[in-house]
């Protein structure tokens, strides 16, 4: 009779272990999301200096995703103005065989910048790739959010972009977009460009 009370503990006990490991597994699936989309606790302006080549991107806002697959290739860059905190964001875009260019003045803040106009807030997101950036546009007050990510390389290693993808899982946005590394980039924008075309639209006003 003792032995068959010891054995009952003992298959209570283990069901009790392996319920609270599974509460354990469900209570941090929350804080893995929240790990892996956290804002920079700070950003050097100086790391942002130059040109970075897209790589992904996903978009909230379902229609914008065929026009950003539509995208052959774009471009970020970033260049002081004044001082450290007043930064011209360039952006560039092939499409079709032709590209697009937009300028814009932003204020820098910690691991944020807002535009000259105030129309959008950015938020540098945390990534593991050394030579990335990870942007987060936050779009008519939450209303749509982009998310870009930027290398130095056009083409990353596949874990990079498996982080990158749970990212966007996080975040309840449709698959990203990864960009063909073998199409060509803009070249720099020049006042004699000739396919050069600029854009005037703000990022919330286009994908």
């Amino acid at each position: 009779m003792s032995i068959m009370i010891s054995t009952n503990a003992d298959m209570l006990l283990v069901c009790a272990i392996a319920l609270l490991g599974l509460m354990s597994v469900s209570l941090s699936a929350p804080l893995a999301c929240e790990d892996l989309i956290r804002p920079l606790d700070q950003l050097d302006p100086r790391h942002l200096e130059g040109r970075w080549a897209m790589v992904a991107g996903s978009l909230s806002h379902l229609p914008f995703m065929e026009r950003l697959r539509s995208r052959e290739s774009a471009t970020a860059s970033f260049s002081s103005n004044t001082s450290e905190t007043n930064i011209s964001f360039r952006r560039s875009m092939r499409r079709d065989d032709k590209c697009h260019y937009a300028s814009y003045n932003i204020s820098l803040e910690g691991s944020s910048f807002t535009f000259d106009n105030g129309s959008v807030n950015t938020t540098f997101t945390h990534t593991s790739c050394r030579d990335c950036i990870l942007l987060s546009f936050d779009i008519e007050s939450g209303k749509r959010q982009h998310f870009y990510l930027f290398s130095r390389r056009r083409q990353l290693e596949q874990e990079e972009i498996e982080e990158f993808t749970a990212q966007v899982e996080c975040l309840k946005m449709p698959p990203p977009d990864v960009k063909d590394p073998s199409k060509e980039l803009c070249p720099e924008e020049t006042a004699g460009n000739p396919s050069a075309q600029t854009e005037e639209k703000t990022e919330g006003q286009r994908s």
